[in-house]
């Protein structure tokens, strides 16, 4: 697969459409979207609850289909993959980060992290190694042998950030990352998740709803009526 793409740009979408039927009626949740992200710019997709966001996101991130349009992640027209290659797509080149973190509860945190990198070949040694640095950068180096259940929310929050760091992705899709914490843990966390995405290197695309989260990313884009748009709401930057 080509690791680069010809219009160098992490993520190219081209006029995505996504559909539903509901009780008979046709719901067109995405109308034509276009987006472009550079490699290491970290965007933030805004909108309110339902407006499509985790749409665009599992859109991208190549889980599940029945998109029209086109999606190039990486260099690759993903929207003519088999269902093989987007998973190998989505191995090598994109990292998740959820509202509720989804951690093994059965492993702990540096467990949660190597997983990924061992599915991926590494060996255990530079998983564990990778873990490891990942965690001690987000303030959690006395807390690699806890399990989810022993650490704190924001905790949980941090070691889900690593483990979608830990594959090295050239985009990062996180999905309202601190919407399930109070406002002073989150923007702690969010200030975490900026900070070691830049100094990754990675491109992020961050889903959310508040506008003061937002204004701390390189660009914000929003998702309404289907469509979307460049910057803040003018009411929003006149303030």
């Amino acid at each position: 697969m080509n690791d680069r793409s010809l219009s160098g740009q992490v993520v190219v979408l081209d006029d995505l459409t996504r559909s539903f039927e509901q009780g008979g009626v046709r719901i067109d949740v995405l109308r034509g979207v276009n987006l472009a992200i550079r490699p290491g710019e970290i965007v933030a997709l805004l909108g309110p609850s339902g407006s499509g966001k985790s749409t665009m996101l599992q859109a991208i991130g190549l889980l599940e289909g029945g998109f029209g349009g086109r999606i190039e992640i990486a260099g690759v027209d993903a929207s003519r993959l088999g269902k093989d290659q987007r998973a190998a797509v989505r191995r090598d080149h994109i990292g998740f980060v959820y509202q509720f973190h989804h951690l093994l509860p059965d492993f702990s945190a540096i467990e949660n992290v190597v997983l990924p990198q061992l599915v991926a070949n590494k060996t255990h040694a530079e998983a564990q190694a990778r873990a490891g640095e990942l965690l001690s950068a987000l303030g959690l180096a006395a807390r690699l042998d806890h399990r989810p259940s022993q650490l704190s929310g924001g905790e949980q929050q941090r070691v889900a950030v690593a483990r979608a760091l830990a594959n090295k992705p050239q985009l990062v899709l996180a999905d309202e990352p601190t919407g399930n914490l109070d406002e002073a843990t989150a923007d702690r966390v969010l200030g975490q998740f900026l900070e070691l995405v830049r100094g990754e290197g990675s491109a992020a695309l961050v889903a959310t709803h508040n506008e003061r989260l937002a204004r701390a990313m390189d660009r914000v884009v929003r998702l309404h009526d289907g469509l979307l748009h460049e910057g803040l709401p003018e009411a929003t930057q006149l303030r």
